[in-house]
Formats: structure tokens, sequence, C-alpha cells
């Protein structure tokens, strides 16, 4: 089978919190609609499959490929030590959001694992890509806040009383692992990686009501189940942007790297790497095969390719693996 980096078509999602960046930005096909909130780039998640685009494995899904091809995609070290994993581990979106998000919190992989259908928990780190001056981001909760006050403030339509917030910077990285309390505000475009999971608790949502004069509904036993009220308020990881390499997160469930304008080796480890351009052309080099990326792009380098040359000397990447033998 390919060794080259697998390309994929996009799911792109619309909702009335979306707006045209994804398309003006990172050149999604969203055509003249101006409600598009996400761009789902790499994902194996129930009914949401990235599909490959080109090669001799065109039109097969990741979950195909995961289901058949594991080694070959994963590694031997990680599949030796996640014998019973069912989908691919993790998932790469991008996001634009033109208004604020409600409030959540995502569980951990043994919560996630009672619910049903069983799913995984949700880590999470997003990077900065684009910051209005007013917008602002909720994560964590301040210092103080217990179970029974978080639980005060969400039965009076208060929580955003509980929460830590700042105004976020472009190449700011906000890490949330499960448990943490947090909200997008309105006005940011970020990249986010994630566990491929879709369980979200909602504690708030800025008290709105819908054209009939209805709320969302809050999932409050649940959310104060799994929130963490130890972490207490998060701050952005700050980095100043400087040809390189920076590590952003390394936790147990992904890594994810920032490259600017500079050309590490990547790849030739057994396992597999996921990288997306946020800003520029780069290009991944590998003997006589060159494969060009431009701003939104993204590929998957399954686990059984060689040594790869990282050309971003033009460029901004985000540089993504699961840890090798890590457990999801």
């Amino acid at each position: 089978m390919t060794s080259t980096p697998l390309r994929f078509r996009p799911l792109l999602k619309q909702t009335i919190w979306g707006g045209r960046r994804l398309g003006e930005m990172l050149k999604k096909p969203i055509g003249d609609a101006d409600d598009y909130a996400e761009s789902w780039e790499i994902v194996d998640h129930g009914e949401d499959q990235s599909v490959v685009t080109d090669g001799e494995l065109a039109g097969k899904s990741l979950g195909d490929l995961f289901a058949t091809q594991r080694s070959w995609l994963m590694g031997s070290a990680w599949v030796e030590a996640n014998p019973d994993a069912k989908t691919f581990p993790l998932l790469l979106k991008f996001l634009d959001c033109n208004r604020v998000l409600s409030v959540q919190v995502h569980p951990d992989d043994a919560y996630g694992a009672t619910m049903q259908p069983p799913d995984l928990g949700k880590t999470e780190a997003w990077v900065i890509l684009h910051s209005e001056p007013d917008s602002v981001i909720y994560s964590g909760l301040k210092a103080g806040v217990d179970r029974e006050s978080l639980r005060e403030m969400m039965v009076a339509g208060e929580t955003d009383r509980a929460l830590h917030s700042y105004h976020p910077e472009v190449g700011d990285c906000v890490f949330i692992p499960a448990g943490t309390v947090h909200a997008l505000g309105g006005g940011l475009v970020v990249a986010e990686i994630q566990q491929s999971s879709n369980t979200t608790f909602r504690l708030f949502d800025w008290n709105r009501l819908d054209a009939s004069g209805n709320s969302r509904p809050l999932h409050v036993e649940q959310s104060l189940d799994v929130s963490d009220y130890e972490r207490g308020p998060v701050d952005p990881i700050r980095k100043p942007l400087a040809s390189g390499t920076d590590d952003l997160v390394s936790c147990d469930k992904f890594v994810l790297r920032r490259v600017h304008q500079s050309s590490p080796t990547i790849a030739g480890d057994d396992q597999c790497h996921l990288v997306t351009v946020i800003d520029g052309s780069a290009t991944l080099v590998s003997g006589d095969e060159v494969t060009q990326l431009s701003t939104g792009e993204s590929v998957l380098i399954p686990a059984v390719s060689g040594e790869m040359q990282m050309e971003s000397k033009e460029a901004t990447c985000l540089w993504m693996t699961p840890p090798s033998g890590s457990t999801t």
C-alpha cells in the first residue's frame, strides 16, 4: 500500500454561529454561503468520515483504513497498546465562531465509556488563527468555584460568573483537558485537535431563546459530575512566533507542535502524523516524491512512511501525533 501522505475531503458543517472565514481565510469550498462554522479535516467518528481524495486509496474512508490496515496506519507500538480501539483516535478541525458558543464541558474516557452509546472522552487544544479586538475565551473555573457554587450559578442562569476569561491573541494555544469548563467567544477562528469524540455537556447558553421563546436544554447533573474543580483558571500557552519547531501540548492523547519557517524531519518512526498548514505554503519531501500544501490543507502521514522533510520556510504549520504506545 501507499506510504504517501493521505489527503481527505473536508466535511463542512453549517450552523447559525458560522460565517464566511473558512472560505476567505482557509480556502474551503463554501460558495456564497455565510453560515459555515466548522471544517472537519481528519475524522473517523460514526457517520462522520474523512474520505481519501486521490491515489490508490481514493474513495476509502478513514474508518475503513483504521479497521483493515491498522498497523500500516497507526504503527505497531500504538496498536499493541490499544488493542480495543475502535476508531482513529484524533479529530482535526477548523472553527469559525461568529458569536459566543455555549459553555460546555467534556467527560474523560472512563465516563464516556458509561454513556449510551459509549464514546471516548474529549481532551482538546485550540490554536488561535484569528481574533477580533473584543473576542473572549472562557477556560476553566475561577478559583474557589466548587460543585455546589457552580450548581447555584447554573440554576440562577449566572454561570458566566464562574468562568475565567481573557482576550486571546493570534498564535495562542489553549489546552482543554477533559473536565475543563470552556467556551469560544465570537470573532474567533481556531484550529482544533481533539479526541475523536462527541461527548459534550452544556452548562450555559447565555440565556438565549430561539424564535419560539425556548432555550436549549442544559445538562446540569452530567456537567457537575464531570467538571474539574481542582484545575482552576486556564490561561493560554503564549509563545512568540519564531523560526523553528515549538512544542505546544504534550499529553496522553496527542502531541501538538507548531512549525514556522523551518524544515524539520518528520515521520519514519512507526507512528502516524497529521500536518495542517495554517498560513502560507509548505511541502513534504520524501526522496523524489513531493506533496504540496497550501493554507487550510491537511494530510495524514501513515506510520509505514519513511522520513520526510517538512519544508515550511514560507509557512506556519501544525504537526500532531498520537503519543507512540499510549492508550487512547
